[in-house]
C-alpha cells in the first residue's frame, strides 16, 4: 500500500478520500493520514512508504502509534520542530546554498528560548530540591541500618562487572560473590580440613557425660578480662565526659542467676556503661545455685542488719566480679533464696530491695542512679522516697526498666507492711491498687505500678513494645499519665559474652570471614544430640553446594507469651520437611513441662527431633552455633535476645512481627526495607502464618545455598552491640540525676 502525503498543510474538516480495496492513497496533510488510520488497523507486519511530513517514520511506528493519541501527535511535533530548525537554518544568511522556505512554525525568538529555559531550570531546581528531601528523610529512617550495611556498599564497589553480583528478585540483600570464599574454595583448602577436625573431640549420644557439661578450660569472666572482641571491626568508644555512678538492683545476673533475658541485660548495659568510664555495681541475692567459680575474686564485704517482719534480720555481702562487672551479693540466714523464683518471691525481694538501701545508709554509699528492673525491685523506689529519701539518702535517683509487662508484682496490702512501710497508704488509684481489682474485698496492690509512680524514669526494652503498652492492657492508664518519663529503649548484647570468635563452650570458632568452623560446631551437636549429621569431608572444596539438612533451633521460656502452640506446629512441620528440630527451654507451669516431656520421650529415637526441656548457658551458646534458623514465634515480645543472638552466630531468625522483634527483623522479601533484610517475618497468630515464613526459610535454604551463606554472613556483621543503648541510657541518667 501506498500512502503519499503532501507537504502543505490542509484545513482540520478536509474530506477523508475513499478507500478502496488494493489502492493507493495519496494524502494532502497529516489529519487524512490521522483519520485513516483510525479507520483501518495498521499491522506492524504490513509495510508502507510514507513521504512528506512523516517520511522519517515506519510502518511500526505507525502500527503503535494509531491508538495512542498523545504519542502519536508527540511523533508529529517531533517532526515539525525537526523541520523548523532545519528550515531556520537555511534561512541564515551565511549560509550557503540558502533557498527561500517557509516553515511549518514561527522560529522561536532569543527572549522566548531564554524564557522557555529559565523555567525549565525552576523545575529542574524543584525536583533536585524535592530528591534530596526524600534522601534526607530515608537517612533519618534508616541511618542505623546504613551503618550496619557499609558491607554492602563495599561490596558492591568491589564489583568489576555485573555478574559478581548475586542477583535476586526475591531479597534486597546485595553480596558480593567474593564473600563466598567463607568456606574452604580450593583443593589446598579441603585438604586442611582433616588436620583441622584433627583436635576436635566428637561427642556420641550415649556418652556417660553429655557433650554441654564437658569441663571447659576458661570462665567466662577470664575470657572477658582477656580476650578482646576480635569478631568484627574495632570500634573505639570514647569515655563520657560527666561520668555518672549506677547501681543496678535485680533479680537476675547472667550468666550466674539467668533464667530469661533481664539477666543479659543487666550485664551487657553494665559492661557497656563501664566502657563508657562510669562506675558501675551490681547488687543480685546470693543465690544457692550461683556458681562461684563465675564470681572472680569473691570476698565477704560489709555486714550489718535490714528490717524484716518487725525484727532486724542480720545480712552478709559478698563482693567480686561477674563477666567483669562488680558485683555485691546479699546473703541472709533465712532461706529467701534456693534458686532464681524458687521461693516466696514477694517477700524474698521485698527483703532484699530493703537491704540493699540499708546498705547504702550504713555505708554512706550515695550514687547518682539506682537503676531497679521488674516489678521485683518496685518496692525499692516507694522505700526511697517514703523513707530513706528523708534520712541521709539525697543524691540517688530512681530509673525503672519493665522486662515484661505481663508480670505486674500482686500483692496483697499487708505484705508491704513486712518491709516497714503502710500498705494502706499505697492503695490508691493514684499510687499503687491494682485497678482491676477495685471494688473486690480485698483489693491488690501492683508492686509494678507503685514502681511507676515512684520512679524519676521509666524504660521499657524497645520502641514498639513501649508503643504496644501505651495501647493495651490495664496499665496503659498509669504509663499515659506518666507518658513524660516513659520511654523505650532497644536492648543490645553483649558481644563478647556471645562471640562465636572466642566462645569458650564451642568446639571450633569461627567469624563472619570464616564459616568453617559453624559447620563443625553443628555436625558436633548433631552427633551430641543423636541426629543424622551432615559430612565435613564430602566434597570439600564447594561445601556451600552440597546437600546439607537445615538445623532449627528454638531457646524459649514454654509459656504462652513464646507461642506454645506455634512451637508445637512447627515440631510437626519440620520434621515433615526433613529438617532438624532442637527445642531448649522448660516450662514453669508442671502441666506444660509434662506435656514438652512427653513429646520429647515420643522423639527419643527420632533422627531430626530433640526437645531438651531443661536450660544450659553452654548448651544455649553451642545450639546458636549450630542452628541454622533461630525460631521466636512470641505472641508478644518486649524486646527478644533471642533472634539477636541467633544473628551474632549466623542462625537466620523466622519471627512474628512484634514489640523488639519488629525493631531487628526485617523479611528479605519485604520491598519496604530494602537492605534490610535480615530474616523471615509473619503477622498472624495461626499455624498458617507460621507456616509462610517458616517454609521460605527452608525453602531458600535448599534452593539458594550461596546467598544463604552470604546472608548468614551479613547478619553476623550487623551491630547489635550495647553501644547505641548504653549511649541512650547515660542520656536518660543525666537528664535525672543530681548535678
Amino acid at each position: 500500500m501506498l500512502i503519499t502525503v503532501a507537504e502543505q498543510r490542509v484545513k482540520e474538516d478536509s474530506a477523508v478520500p475513499e478507500r478502496k480495496h488494493g489502492m493507493a492513497l495519496v494524502f494532502t496533510g497529516d489529519i487524512w493520514i490521522k483519520q485513516f488510520l483510525r479507520q483501518r488497523v495498521v499491522r506492524p507486519h504490513e509495510h508502507f512508504t510514507v513521504r512528506g511530513v512523516f517520511s522519517s517514520l515506519t510502518s511500526r511506528e505507525i502500527a503503535l502509534n494509531q491508538h495512542h493519541p498523545l504519542k502519536w501527535s508527540s511523533t508529529r511535533n517531533s517532526v515539525k520542530r525537526s523541520r523548523s530548525v532545519r528550515a531556520a537554518a537555511a534561512n541564515k544568511s551565511d549560509s550557503p546554498g540558502r533557498t527561500e522556505y517557509s516553515p511549518l512554525e514561527p522560529v522561536e525568538t532569543t527572549e522566548g528560548k531564554i524564557t522557555r529555559l529559565l523555567a525549565a531550570n525552576e523545575r529542574l531546581l524543584a525536583r533536585i530540591t524535592k530528591l534530596e528531601k526524600v534522601v534526607k528523610d530515608f537517612r533519618a529512617e534508616n541511618m542505623g541500618y546504613l551503618k550496619d550495611f557499609n558491607l554492602v556498599e563495599q561490596a558492591t564497589s568491589k564489583r568489576t562487572d555485573d555478574s559478581s553480583v548475586l542477583e535476586t528478585t526475591t531479597s534486597p540483600v546485595v553480596v558480593d560473590n567474593m564473600s563466598l570464599g567463607t568456606f574452604p574454595s580450593t583443593t589446598q583448602e579441603a585438604n586442611q580440613i582433616p588436620s583441622q577436625l584433627a583436635g576436635v573431640e566428637w561427642p556420641s549420644q550415649s556418652d556417660e557425660i553429655p557433650f554441654w557439661k564437658r569441663k571447659h578450660k576458661t570462665t567466662f569472666h577470664e575470657v572477658i578480662s582477656s580476650v578482646s572482641d576480635n569478631s568484627g571491626p574495632v570500634v573505639k568508644i570514647e569515655a563520657d565526659r560527666n561520668p555518672s555512678y549506677i547501681v543496678h538492683v535485680t533479680a537476675e545476673m547472667a550468666p550466674v542467676a539467668k533464667v530469661g533475658g533481664l539477666g543479659d541485660v543487666v550485664t551487657g548495659l553494665g559492661r557497656a556503661c563501664l566502657e563508657r568510664g562510669h562506675k558501675v555495681l551490681v547488687m543480685l541475692p546470693f543465690y544457692d545455685c550461683i556458681d562461684t567459680q563465675e564470681v572472680e575474686d569473691l570476698t565477704e564485704a560489709e555486714s550489718f542488719s535490714s528490717f524484716h517482719r518487725g525484727s532486724w534480720l542480720p545480712v552478709k555481702m559478698f563482693s567480686g566480679k561477674v563477666a567483669g562487672v562488680p558485683v555485691l551479693l546479699v546473703r541472709t540466714q533465712e532461706e529467701f533464696f534456693k534458686g532464681v523464683y524458687q521461693f516466696d518471691e514477694v517477700e524474698a525481694y521485698l527483703f532484699f530491695s530493703r537491704a540493699c538501701l540499708e546498705r547504702m545508709q550504713v555505708t554512706g554509699d550515695q550514687p547518682d542512679i539506682i537503676h531497679i528492673h521488674e516489678w521485683h525491685i518496685s518496692i525499692l523506689a516507694m522505700l526511697y522516697w517514703d523513707i530513706y529519701h528523708h534520712l541521709s539518702l539525697k543524691k540517688p535517683r530512681i530509673v525503672l526498666t519493665i522486662h515484661n509487662m505481663e508480670h505486674y508484682g500482686e500483692c496483697r496490702v499487708e505484705q508491704i507492711d513486712i518491709c516497714g512501710l503502710d500498705g494502706s497508704t499505697y492503695s490508691t488509684i493514684d499510687r499503687a491498687v491494682d485497678e482491676r481489682t477495685i471494688g473486690h474485698n480485698p483489693e491488690r496492690l501492683s508492686l509494678l505500678k507503685g514502681g511507676i509512680v515512684f520512679s524519676n524514669a521509666v524504660t521499657t526494652v524497645s520502641p514498639t513494645y513501649a508503643d504496644e503498652t501505651l495501647c493495651s492492657g490495664w496499665m496503659a492508664n498509669t504509663l499515659l499519665k506518666h507518658r513524660s518519663k516513659y520511654t523505650g529503649i532497644l536492648n543490645g548484647i553483649d558481644t563478647k559474652l556471645w562471640d562465636p570468635s572466642n566462645d569458650p563452650c564451642l568446639p571450633m570458632q569461627y567469624n563472619a570471614q570464616n564459616l568453617f568452623g559453624k559447620l563443625v560446631c553443628k555436625k558436633y551437636v548433631q552427633l551430641g544430640l543423636g541426629l543424622d549429621a551432615d559430612n565435613l569431608l564430602e566434597d570439600g572444596s564447594v561445601l556451600y553446594k552440597r546437600k546439607q539438612t537445615p538445623l532449627v533451633i528454638c531457646i524459649t521460656r514454654l509459656v504462652a507469651q513464646k507461642g506454645i502452640h506455634l512451637i508445637r506446629h512447627a515440631i510437626s512441620n519440620i520434621r515433615e520437611r526433613g529438617a532438624q528440630f532442637v527445642l531448649l527451654g522448660t516450662a514453669p507451669d508442671p502441666r506444660v513441662q509434662a506435656e514438652f516431656e512427653q513429646m520429647s520421650q515420643k522423639f527419643q529415637k527420632s533422627k531430626n527431633i530433640r526437645l531438651m526441656n531443661f536450660y544450659s548457658e553452654d548448651l544455649a551458646h553451642m545450639l546458636y552455633a549450630a542452628g541454622d534458623i533461630v525460631l521466636v514465634p512470641s505472641m508478644f515480645e518486649p524486646c527478644g535476645l533471642t533472634q539477636m543472638i541467633g544473628m551474632r552466630y549466623g542462625a537466620i531468625p523466622v519471627v512474628r512481627r512484634t514489640g523488639g522483634l519488629a525493631d531487628t527483623v526485617f523479611d528479605v522479601d519485604d520491598k519496604r526495607h530494602k537492605n534490610k533484610g535480615n530474616g523471615f517475618v509473619f503477622d498472624g497468630i495461626t499455624e498458617e502464618s507460621l507456616d509462610t515464613a517458616l517454609n521460605r526459610a527452608l525453602s531458600y535454604y535448599h534452593e539458594r545455598r550461596e546467598w544463604w551463606e552470604d546472608l548468614t554472613s551479613c547478619v553476623m556483621k550487623l551491630d547489635h552491640s550495647w553501644n547505641k543503648s548504653a549511649e541512650r541510657y547515660v542520656e536518660l541518667y543525666n537528664s535525672v540525676r543530681v548535678q
